[in-house]
């Protein structure tokens, strides 16, 4: 069984793709320890090769790591058995606190401040690439929830709105993961061609900020993109990355009315069939928003709440990449591959041209 906000539930599909088979934890708050300990080695890891290369996202370093660790011969066992219970809490309970948390880098009154045209762009360009990617999917038939939660990344905010969607849609693991595994490499991708494509493009530097955060995932990975062309570009990218950001509440809203109407409960909790319209993470997101927005809060204390929502991000995709299995990967690769190229290719399209017609 894993554990699933507070409540046992079975542990992931056998033998689906992306994830190590499945096997028993021990039961017991105490069997939750050995798991999040790990996932903190891990998180220190990631510290350190973001501190060795600036350029790799600290995020991205934590899901790769997580891979890697479930594929190391003496972790691997320790990975599937005694750790897992605490694996999955990092997964899935520190995912929830740092979606809250993420909330306080963003301001109202900074994503008005990009402008009607900049918005009414972003909200096409998410439109287009969370409806065309759930649509190759679906087509392309990949199990599961991972043609939605593949969507939800590219769309909205990568891992960080994979885990928001996974926890109110009550998805596997496995899906999950696999989710945030395709989402960080194309993500990563994206750091090391769009630089390339700024020049050619003909854009300018504030043009290339607004490239970048409509069509890169994460918020590290659109530092890491954008910083290259310079502060004014930064300052760009993340105002845009943050408005997408902002989306991440409504799109779990139409999903938490989606199940009400089929009937359908959710992992946020709530009665059978009447999921709570707002999960208390994504309320704790909003209330972050606005506390954000009255410019109450000093500077040191959201520094480090910025500090403290990157680890435990950090902490849960460690916890996720742990469950990549890359042997059972392999039985539908190809076509996982061929959806992330294929709605990498989408967004990146999709912002250019909104950036160029609403310069």
């Amino acid at each position: 069984m894993a554990l699933v906000g507070g409540r046992a539930r079975p542990s992931a599909r056998p033998g689906a793709p992306g994830t190590a088979p499945a096997a028993p934890a021990p039961g017991g708050v105490g069997a939750v320890w050995p798991g999040l300990a790990l996932a903190a080695a891990g998180v220190g890891a990631a510290w350190i090769v973001h501190r060795a290369l600036p350029a790799v996202p600290m995020l991205t370093a934590a899901v790769v790591l997580g891979v890697a660790a479930a594929h190391v011969p003496w972790l691997h066992t320790r990975i599937r058995g005694r750790c897992r219970a605490g694996l999955t809490v990092a997964a899935k309970r520190l995912m929830r606190l740092g979606v809250v948390l993420l909330g306080l880098k963003l301001s109202l009154s900074d994503v008005l401040g990009l402008g009607w045209p900049t918005v009414a762009m972003v909200l096409a360009v998410v439109a287009a690439t969370l409806g065309g990617t759930w649509w190759l999917g679906r087509r392309l038939g990949l199990p599961g929830d991972q043609p939605l939660l593949i969507a939800t990344g590219y769309a909205i905010c990568g891992a960080s709105a994979i885990g928001a969607v996974a926890a109110v849609h009550d998805s596997d693991e496995d899906d999950a993961a696999t989710s945030v595994a395709l989402v960080t490499l194309c993500g990563t991708l994206a750091i090391a061609v769009l630089p390339l494509l700024h020049g050619p493009l003909g854009l300018t530097d504030a043009q290339f900020g607004r490239w970048v955060g409509a069509g890169v995932h994460d918020v590290g990975q659109v530092v890491a993109a954008a910083q290259t062309a310079g502060p004014a570009a930064l300052g760009e990218a993340v105002l845009v990355k943050l408005m997408r950001v902002a989306l991440l509440a409504p799109l779990v809203a139409a999903l938490v009315v989606a199940a009400r109407r089929r009937g359908k409960g959710t992992a946020a909790g709530g009665r059978a069939g009447r999921p709570p319209l707002v999960p208390l993470f994504v309320a704790g997101f909003l209330a972050m928003v606005v506390v954000r927005t009255t410019g109450l809060l000093p500077e040191p204390v959201l520094a480090s709440a910025g500090a403290a929502q990157e680890l435990l991000l950090a902490a849960a995709l460690f916890g996720l990449g742990s469950a990549v299995h890359l042997p059972t990967l392999s039985r539908t690769a190809a076509r996982v591959a061929a959806l992330g190229l294929t709605a990498w290719a989408l967004i990146a399209a999709a912002s250019y041209a909104g950036v160029v017609l609403t310069a």
